[in-house]
């Protein structure tokens, strides 16, 4: 029996997110303010979700 490939597994990709205005892939030189902001952000749940 063959394992079954997940669509996109093995592919390398950078998360990008928009803070404040500002497209970033690290908060590594956000001040505190500004990684405070992206800490209380809501974080939604994708589990569950089928097509």
């Amino acid at each position: 029996m063959e394992k079954e490939k997940l669509v996109g597994q093995g592919v390398k990709f950078e998360r990008i997110r928009r803070i404040t205005g500002y497209l970033v892939g690290t908060t590594d030189k956000f001040n505190n303010g500004k990684k405070a902001e992206e800490h209380d952000r809501v974080k939604h749940d994708t589990t569950g979700i089928t097509k």
